[in-house]
């Protein structure tokens, strides 16, 4: 593997497709149900269209309702909607298969989140490989250290989400931009196509100050939610809307009073193209997957504990 946002990971020499979305890994289900499968992808699609139907009859319907559609390159180079499954989906997913290769493929699936897993007990990891990540990427450490208080307060933001009736894919996505568009006045593929950016991550890409105020706008939002008890999309939009917009007039202050506008259109891609041939660590590798934690696996970290 080459770079953390990379669509393309391959198992037993068979190409898998995954996609970084709303801050985890989705994998194409329709290519790992071939590796399962041991056929094509026609029959792939075939037998995950009947194995839904099952799956809905014997009350595991969640299992299809995790999934989520992104556009994914398919056989002949052009975009198209894909089913897709996060890791612990996929798991569940691949219960349901008898196959061979159900167990290699779990065994895999856990080592291309590893290093998640050891944060259960150690969180401190994360971090760790993440500053090492960024410094391989050449960050400063100011912005380092911006980008991953950030993502602590993300994190808590979606923990909050999760607990309130808010559903992963699709809603969180919905209540991201609101906030986005409320602080900056652009939406999320607004800001991306500023920067020129296809499917890299947005945050990864943001100026130390943009960062600074997308967590300021996070933070305001879920302090707004728990005044509230923000329950349902409904609710929660009208806090994201207030969050963003605190932020919003701390940016427009600022912008007066220096002079300078936070928005920015530049990107470390310069940077990444430098060094995407030189060889890296694969534990670096998975720092962003590293850097998140599901609320799901932090949901059942605490029930552990």
């Amino acid at each position: 593997m080459t770079e953390a946002n990379q669509e393309l990971v391959t198992f037993e020499s068979k190409k898998i497709r995954k996609e970084w979305h709303n801050e985890r890994w989705y994998f194409s289900v329709v290519d790992v149900v071939s590796v399962l499968i041991e056929k094509d992808h026609q029959s792939a699609r075939k037998y995950w269209k009947v194995l839904k139907g099952r799956l809905d009859k014997e009350g595991a319907n969640q299992v299809v309702t995790n999934c989520y559609q992104l556009k994914m390159t398919a056989e002949d180079g052009k975009k198209r909607l894909t089913d897709t499954a996060d890791t612990e989906t996929m798991f569940r997913i691949i219960q349901s298969i008898p196959s061979p290769k159900a167990e290699p493929m779990k065994q895999w699936l856990a080592r291309v989140g590893y290093e998640r897993l050891q944060e259960y007990e150690n969180p401190s990891l994360a971090v760790d490989r993440a500053r090492s990540y960024y410094k391989k990427l050449g960050r400063s450490e100011e912005w380092i250290q911006q980008r991953i208080l950030g993502q602590t307060t993300r994190n808590e933001l979606t923990n909050y989400w999760s607990e309130h009736e808010i559903k992963a894919g699709k809603e969180y996505a919905i209540l991201t931009d609101i906030i986005h568009k409320e602080w900056s006045e652009m939406t999320v593929q607004e800001h991306k196509k500023l920067k020129n950016l296809d499917r890299q991550n947005l945050r990864d890409h943001m100026t130390t100050a943009e960062l600074v105020f997308t967590a300021l706008a996070e933070l305001s939002t879920k302090q707004l939610a728990e005044k509230d008890n923000a329950t349902g999309l409904k609710e929660n939009k009208l806090a994201a809307k207030a969050g963003g917009n605190i932020a919003k007039k701390a940016r427009k202050e600022l912008e007066q009073q220096t002079g300078t506008k936070v928005i920015s259109c530049d990107n470390f891609l310069k940077r990444k193209k430098e060094i995407e041939n030189k060889p890296m660590n694969e534990n670096a590798t998975h720092c962003v997957i590293n850097l998140e934690l599901s609320a799901f696996q932090i949901r059942k970290y605490r029930k552990k504990r």
